[in-house]
Formats: structure tokens, sequence, C-alpha cells
């Protein structure tokens, strides 16, 4: 570490032009490897007729095709790993939630990378040695527990590898041993605020809480205001895929303008969402990343689904790379209701307009008939409700008011009191699709 500012100076303030020099010579590097070693992609190539030699600029990454997610599915478990088998020291993996796992195959190399990019990360977002980080990502599989621990372990600061649930305890040990730093979902530091205001706890007064880095589900500037006024703490936005390392692709600084993309290990691009069509920076579309040093399961131009704009210009804080604003939505989370495309997003940001509300929501999607219905249950907050000159009514028609003005649909809306909507421990459930098979 050269200056306290950075990690690594030198790459960090690369000059635009030596990103690019760096990024060519690595792609036409791991598009030989991928060739060579790949099956999967050595198939892809011949298909379309792309040799490796045929990469000669950064213009040649659109020749190209496009890996998505069904690839991985489809080659499960180990279809698309290049490297031999005694080379792979980890495994991780997605969560499966929509049939097989997404896996990651990881050799000693990967872990290296990953191990430097997850340092770097999180001494970007203000981590120095002396902090005590504790880590309420879920452990095991999951890429954020491990991905963070590793990181930890790199910066030399005090880890506390808790993992994910036991409110209570997370809250007595962040008390007990002078945490600094949380590390979890955005969703769970709302579920962690909630239930030290229940149990009396002032942070900023009993808790030596800095800052919180926070990740791996879409969350709002509303929601990132509460969890910082609640919490006392200035928060941090990180972003990383299973099919990529893990968390560690990117993460903000204290600018808080955009997240930084590591661009010494990935290519980002753009992309119309419904036709492929690669966007100039500062449009917004579908996030493609190509992964320039992964020797297990290496990618090449992964659609992410993850919305979002790239700008390139230099940030405040002296970092030349890329920075990608935060994730807005995921295409494939996409809702069509009555024909009007949605975001739970979207919602999340009506909602956060309203003080007398918690940071809980529920979508629910119905077709009892014809046509779709749209439920938005919410919750009251504590104090709300003991508010006996509260207009429940009133609320409820200025919370459709406000859902009509973002997506032109008229919604229903259900109040429901304090701790009625469930809680969850990881990446949080905001829709209830119960159209599925009907017509």
């Amino acid at each position: 570490m050269v200056n306290d500012k950075y990690w690594n100076e030198k790459i960090e303030t690369l000059p635009n032009e030596e990103i690019k020099k760096h990024q060519l010579q690595k792609l036409k590097e791991q598009v030989k490897y991928c060739y060579a070693n790949s099956v999967f992609y050595h198939k892809k190539f011949d298909s379309i007729g792309l040799k490796p030699e045929d990469i000669k600029s950064l213009d040649d990454l659109k020749k190209i095709p496009f890996t998505v997610k069904a690839d991985l599915k489809e080659n499960y478990p180990y279809g698309m790993v290049a490297a031999n088998p005694d080379e792979i020291v980890e495994i991780h993996a997605s969560s499966g939630t929509t049939g097989d796992q997404i896996v990651g195959a990881y050799t000693k190399n990967d872990m290296d990378i990953w191990q430097e990019l997850m340092a770097r990360s999180i001494y970007t977002a203000g981590g120095r040695p002396q902090d005590v980080i504790q880590i309420a990502y879920g452990y095991g599989l999951f890429t954020g527990g491990l991905g963070f621990h590793y990181g930890v372990q790199k910066l030399g600061a005090r880890v506390v590898p808790i993992s994910g649930g036991m409110t209570q305890r997370q809250i007595k040990l962040m008390k007990d041993l002078d945490v600094t730093i949380l590390a979890c979902t955005p969703s769970f530091a709302v579920y962690l605020a909630e239930t030290m205001i229940q149990e009396g706890i002032v942070p900023q007064k009993d808790l030596k809480l800095k800052r919180g880095i926070f990740g791996a589900e879409t969350w709002s500037h509303q929601m990132r205001q509460r969890i910082e006024k609640e919490l006392g703490i200035e928060a941090f936005d990180i972003y990383g895929l299973t099919e990529l390392y893990g968390p560690g692709v990117s993460v903000e600084c204290s600018e808080h303008d955009g997240l930084h993309v590591w661009e010494d290990h990935f290519i980002v691009e753009t992309i119309n969402p419904d036709t492929g069509e690669s966007l100039p920076d500062g449009q917004e579309g579908e996030l493609v990343f190509t992964a320039l040093d992964k020797t297990g399961l290496p990618i090449l131009r992964y659609r992410t689904c993850d919305i979002s704009k790239i700008i390139r210009e230099k940030c405040v804080c002296g970092r030349t790379h890329a920075r990608m604003l935060r994730v807005t939505g995921r295409s494939d989370d996409m809702l069509i209701v009555r024909g009007v495309n949605v975001f739970p997003s979207q919602i999340e940001f009506a909602i956060m307009q309203f003080p007398e509300l918690a940071a809980q929501y529920l979508i629910v999607l119905d077709r009892p008939g014809a046509l779709d219905t749209f439920l938005v249950k919410v919750e009251l907050t504590e104090h709300t409700q003991k508010n006996t000159q509260l207009d429940i009514k009133q609320l409820k028609h200025n919370i459709q008011q406000k859902i009509y003005i973002i997506t032109g649909l008229s919604a229903d809306i259900e109040v429901v009191n304090p701790n009625e909507l469930p809680r969850t421990e990881g990446k949080a459930k905001r829709v209830l699709d119960l159209r599925k098979g009907k017509m």
C-alpha cells in the first residue's frame, strides 16, 4: 500500500489508455485459453467460425457470442470448467431456487485474485486493518460470507464470521466486540435496525459501527438513507455474481457516485436487453461482463440481467476505472402487470417516500379472472402505530397515488401492523406471484 487512500494506487489510478492496453492483452490470452481448454467455448467459437486470432482489438469483443445463465444450468455441474479436475480447489454455487444451481469452480489462481479483489473493495469502502468486521452474509456455497472472509483476512482486519441469522446474537456481538463495519444484505441491515429499536438499543450511542458494506440484492437510495439514519453509519454498495468469482467485481468509494468496476480483471459493457445491441456509455442497459483472469470456469460476455449504466469519467476520489451506477432492477425480475413493465425497485422507491412505513413490503399478483390484480402490502412503523391521529385511509390513498405516478398502474394497498410481514435473514422476498399457471 503506497497511499492510505488506495489499496493499490498504481492499479486504481491507471490512465484509461493503459487500462485498455492491459485489457486487450488479457482478453487475447483469455480467448486463447478458453478455445484451447473449454469444450463449451471451443464449440461455441467453431459454430460461428470464430478463431482466437480474430480478436485483435477491444472492439472485436463484440464478435464473441454472449454467455447466459441457461448455458451454466445446461452444463451443470462441470460442463463449462476449463481447468483440470485436480486444479479445482473450491466450489461455490448460487441458491438454485429456479432449478439447477449455478456452479462456480475455482483454481488456486482464481482464489488469489478473488481475495485480492475483495481486499481492494473493502479498503475502497473505508475498511482498514484496525477495523473489526462482522460478516452477516451466509457462509457455505453462497459466495457472500466466504468472499468477505477472504478479503478481510487479506486486509489484515479482525473478522467476526457470524454468518446470517441469529439477530439478537448479531447485535450482542456488535456491542461486545466493538464491531466497526457490518457486511450483510441491505434487507438484513434493516431487520437488525428494527430489532435494535425494539430492544431499546441506540446504535449511535451503544455501538461503534461506522460503516456497512451491503450487496447481494437490489436496494434503493431511499433504503440507503434509512439504513444510514437508523444505524448511524455510512453505507456502501458492493456488487458481484457467483459467475464472476462472487462479490468484489465493483464497489462504491466514499464519493458514492457509482461503483468502481475493477477493469484490470473485468471488461464491462451495456446492451439493449431486448435486442442484444451494444449501447454507448451513459445509456442504461443490461450489464455484460467478461472475466479476464478466470481459469477454473472462465466467462466471456456474460449477460447478468442487471440493469445499470456505465460512466467512465475519472472519479473525484482519483480512481480511473469505469463506474457502474446503482443497479435499478433485473430484466428477469421485471413484472408485467396488465401489460405494463414494473420493477420491484420502483415500488420500494414509492414506499420509502413515507416515513410512516417500515422498509418491508410485499407485492402480491394474482389473476382470479381475466385481469391481473396488483396488491402492495406495506407495514407501519412502531412509532406510527401509536399515533392515534393517523388517517389510514388517507395514507393508503397517498401511497396509491405515488405508485401510480411512478408506474402508471393503480395498486390496491393493504396497511398492516409492525412485524406482520415476513422477515428474511438473507435476500428479501418481495414478490408473491400467484398468476403462474392461470390463463
